[in-house]
Order: structure tokens, then sequence, then C-alpha cells
């Protein structure tokens, strides 16, 4: 495997939580379109080898498969950004039963064997936790900072916690924390209630 696919890309940002299901891969996609409409050339990484879902996400239709040239995959475009996904590689309903290496070497395939072309950022949507893949990203690429997701709960903010401090552990700048789901608004009153919570983000952020 060769970083040479990656010389033109000059930003790498990953995205990342402690806890799944606090809409990371929903702020993913949503920051890579928003770089992209600021015209900025993006490419987005689903490196949730378990549960990839930027295909979806995305409205990538379902057994969507990569070409390959030169022995490189070719990422699907979708909405002006280039992506890729482990589902675009294997059955999307059939999950990846792996220990953590062979996940990690599946990340490495993904990120390295696809010819991304000149990108200003990639974005790396990550899987939960910080465990072997997160590791990989940090050591095998030279990531410019990381984003972590999480909702106002004190549960996702206590891991929210551990998957900031992994990023410093490894030396990889925090750039941003987003609280996802921190209001709901009535389709009928207008009214704007916390359901689960508020001020999380803005705490951890303070410290």
């Amino acid at each position: 495997m060769s970083e040479s696919t990656l010389n033109q890309v000059k930003r790498i940002i990953a995205v990342a939580s402690g806890k799944g299901g606090v809409g990371k891969s929903t702020v993913s996609a949503n920051l890579a379109l928003a770089l992209a409409a600021q015209g900025q050339q993006v490419g987005l990484l689903d490196a949730d080898i378990y549960g990839p879902s930027q295909g979806l996400m995305l409205g990538i239709p379902e057994g969507t498969r990569p070409d390959v040239a030169n022995d490189l995959l070719q990422p699907v475009p979708a909405h002006g950004i280039k992506v890729m996904s482990m589902s675009f590689v294997t059955n999307e309903r059939t999950p990846a039963v792996w220990r953590g290496p062979m996940a990690s070497g599946a990340l490495q395939q993904l990120l390295m064997q696809t010819e991304w072309g000149a990108l200003d950022y990639l974005v790396v949507d990550m899987p939960p936790g910080t465990g072997d893949i997160q590791l990989t990203l940090s050591q095998a690429v030279p990531v410019a900072g990381a984003v972590i997701v999480t909702t106002p709960q004190p549960i996702a903010l206590l891991d929210a916690r551990k998957g900031l401090e992994m990023f410093r552990k490894v030396e990889v700048p925090v750039l941003g924390i987003v609280e996802n789901m921190s209001y709901f608004i009535c389709g009928d009153c207008g009214e704007r209630e916390a359901v689960f919570g508020e001020g999380g983000g803005a705490a951890i952020a303070a410290e």
C-alpha cells in the first residue's frame, strides 16, 4: 500500500464520537456538503466498517459498486463530493464480523487504495469508540484535526470526553465539538424544547 493516492489531499478531518447514535454520520455528511458548497474539492470516507451509512445518507442506490482503474477504487460521486464506503464493496445487509486487525486493514485499503485525486478536504466519518480504527487512522496518515460529536445527555458527554482525550494522546488537534439533537421545535406551536437537556457540548468545550 502506498500513500501516493493521498498526495493531493490537503487536509484530512476526522469526525468522531465516543458513543454511537449521536448523529456523527449526519454531521460528517453535512460538513462535507457544506465545504463543497463553499467551492472546496471534498471527499467523504465512510470509515465505520461495521455500520457504514453514508451511501444511504447521500441517496446512493443500494448495490452501487465503485469502478476500478489502474488497480485503484474510484470514489462514487454524489452531490458534488467523492464518496467511498465499505457498503460499496460488500453487501449492505451483511455484517462485517471481523476482529480489530481485519477492520483496520479494511480501513487502510479504503483510504489508500482509492483514487481521491486533488482534494481540499477529506472528511472521515469514524466509527464510535476509541479503538483500533481510530488509532489506525491517526497513525497511518496526517490528520489535520478532529470534530467531536455529542448529544446533551450526560452519558454521551462522558464518552465524548473519552474521544477528545484519545485525540489529544495521539496529538491530533480537536477543532471543535458539535452538540447534536440539542432541541426540538414543535410543529404546531413553534415552541423550542430541549428534549435531551442542553449545554453539554458548550460545557465540554469550556473545559
